[in-house]
Parts: C-alpha cells; sequence; structure tokens
C-alpha cells in the first residue's frame, strides 16, 4: 500500500466556531487526529488539508507541516469532500509521489485512536472501493424512524413487521471517524457511486463526531472520564 492520509480542516464552522483548533481538554481538537494518524503513518504522507492561517501555524506548531493551502473555491459549505481530496492526490502526484489509496481522517472524531485505524487498515484489500467506520443505529428504520407522505401522514420509513427493536436486522450509520479508499476508485467516480463498500464497526463513544456544541460538550465529558480512569 501506497497511503496518502487526508486531515480536511477549513477554517469556517457555523456549529462550533473554530472548531478544529478549539481546545478539548489541553490540545486543539485537530491535534487528537494529528497524533492518532502518526502513530501509523509517517509524516510525509500526512496531509491536513486547510484554507486558513491560524489552522496552518497550529498544526505547524505540533510539528506537522502543512504542504500548501487550499483555494477558497475548496472551503466553501458547500464544497464536496470528493473535490478536496482529488485536490490533495494533485498536489503530491505533481511533488512525485502517487498513492494507491487514501486515507481520509476527520479531526471532528477525537476518539477514534491508532488502534482503530490499524484495525480498518487489516481489512481494506483490493477488492472493495472503500472501507468505512460505521456504528449501529439507534434510529433503526425498520423500527423508529417515520416520514412523511404526499398527505401529510407519518409511514415508516422501511416496511418491515417488527414488534421489537431488536428482532429488526441490524442497520449502520456513518460515524465520519475513517474513510479508506482506493485512488482509482475516486478518480474514476463520484465516493457516493462507490458499490464495493466494506463497513469498520466502533463502538459509541469512540464513534463521537463533533457537530455543534453538545458535541463538544458530551466530548469534554468523555475525556474527562477518561483522564480519570487513568488516575485511579
Amino acid at each position: 500500500m501506497k497511503p496518502l492520509v487526508v486531515i480536511p480542516a477549513r477554517g469556517g464552522s457555523k456549529g462550533v466556531p473554530r472548531k478544529n483548533i478549539k481546545l478539548l481538554g489541553k490540545k486543539p481538537l485537530i491535534q487528537y487526529t494529528i497524533e492518532a494518524a502518526r502513530e501509523v503513518f509517517p509524516d510525509s504522507v500526512i496531509c491536513v488539508s486547510t484554507d486558513d492561517i491560524e489552522i496552518k501555524e497550529v498544526v505547524e506548531s505540533i510539528g506537522l507541516k502543512v504542504p500548501f493551502l487550499r483555494s477558497s473555491e475548496l472551503a466553501t459549505d458547500t464544497s464536496g469532500t470528493h473535490e478536496v481530496l482529488i485536490d490533495a492526490l494533485d498536489f503530491y502526484e505533481k511533488s512525485g509521489y502517487c498513492p494507491d489509496s487514501l486515507i481520509l481522517l476527520q479531526p471532528t472524531s477525537p476518539f477514534r485512536t491508532e488502534f482503530h485505524i490499524k484495525e480498518a487498515l487489516a481489512l481494506f484489500d483490493d477488492t472493495c472501493d472503500m472501507l468505512v467506520s460505521v456504528k449501529e443505529t439507534k434510529s433503526n428504520p425498520y423500527y423508529i424512524l417515520r416520514e412523511e407522505n404526499e398527505n401529510g401522514w407519518l409511514v415508516k420509513s422501511k416496511e418491515g413487521d417488527f414488534i421489537r427493536r431488536q428482532d429488526c436486522p441490524k442497520v449502520y450509520e456513518l460515524n465520519g471517524a475513517i474513510y479508506i479508499i482506493q485512488v482509482n476508485a475516486l478518480k474514476s467516480k463520484a465516493i457516493q457511486d462507490f458499490e464495493k463498500v466494506r463497513k469498520f464497526e466502533m463502538d459509541e463513544w469512540s464513534s463521537l463526531d463533533i457537530d455543534d456544541l453538545m458535541d463538544f460538550a458530551i466530548a469534554e465529558y468523555i475525556l474527562s472520564q477518561k483522564l480519570n480512569s487513568l488516575n485511579l
């Protein structure tokens, strides 16, 4: 495997202002992901993709060089992940490094560790377009989810005659922590069009994805519990 690790970190964030460098405990949020990546990969293949000078300075203050700043066109609320990844690939290929696999690690998943990354890598092979980290969803569409029909009535999102939640088929939601993608697949089609996708299941706490201030408060609680357990 010739990997490229991409950690996307744009400057704008509506849910939590300056989220990627907001302190969680005593460290910027993005540092948790950088530290996990560095336990598995050399710095030379870890790319923090950002448009923001302050994020670049924070990342480089912990010793990881940010090789380029991405354009403002790739840093809006509507910018797609696919375009950001292709942008990073183009930079490294033009620099002479041509990866065959891309590992996307979002900085909003601070409790994804190097052990999760290694376990996910062990499940990834040439037969799949992408491996994604997931957690079993509590909002099972066979049991609890409803949508509004054309008459304004709530109907089941997915048909099934199940009396107990435990009897429903398992359904997974992407937790945003780890994506491992074949570069050839990424270049040939959009991520949402991948057909050969394998899962890597993670537990609820490790799956936390910080999107808003409530998520950040939960992360602070989880971190305090982890630190308390270490001090026992």
